[in-house]
């Protein structure tokens, strides 16, 4: 007897996906920002947010933005988001950046992740890309931890982001790095 398979896939993201992604993303930046920021400093206007999504999704700008989403059946459950390196210290023509990968914090540990970072560096691979950038909060161990077991690393690059205009709040943030080809 065979064990039932969850249907898991991975896909470019469409622009009907626009509201999933955007719930997906105000909540779990709840969840990664708990403590960093003073509460009512994120967004929650889940609406605006879809609607900004289906503008970006709809229209993306360079053809090597792209957003990928994790799926379990037909519910988003991770996204990410690649594009050319725009760090001065980048050259975008061979560095890309994931500017975001979230995966649903209650879907963690369930091998999304894993897929949709693989889908991830083989569509910035397609896009003839040869290293990988990405930007994590210091103290997102599980981030960190994920990533580096995939073969990221520091590469030594930090910055500090000024959250609130008054520069009360300030977020550190380091970046991770990791060859393509």
């Amino acid at each position: 007897m065979s064990s039932p398979t969850a249907d898991v896939s991975v896909r470019v993201a469409w622009a009907d996906d626009a509201p999933a992604i955007a719930e997906l993303q105000l909540r779990a930046w709840q969840d990664r920002y708990a403590g960093l920021v003073p509460t009512g400093a994120l967004p929650t206007d889940v609406e605006a947010a879809a609607a900004a999504w289906r503008t970006s999704l709809a229209a993306p700008g360079d053809a090597r933005n792209r957003v990928m989403v994790a799926l379990e059946r037909n519910r988003v459950v991770g996204f990410a988001i690649t594009s050319p390196a725009g760090d001065p210290d980048c050259d975008p023509v061979v560095d890309a950046e994931l500017s975001e990968f979230t995966v649903d914090p209650g879907e963690r540990g369930l091998g999304h992740g894993s897929r949709l970072l693989q889908a991830a560096v083989d569509t910035m691979r397609a896009d003839r890309f040869t290293r990988s950038v990405l930007w994590a909060v210091a103290t997102d161990d599980a981030l960190r931890g994920f990533l580096t077991g995939a073969g990221w690393a520091a590469d030594g690059a930090h910055r500090e982001l000024e959250l609130e205009g008054d520069g009360a709040t300030r977020l550190r943030e380091v970046r991770l790095h990791t060859a393509l080809a």
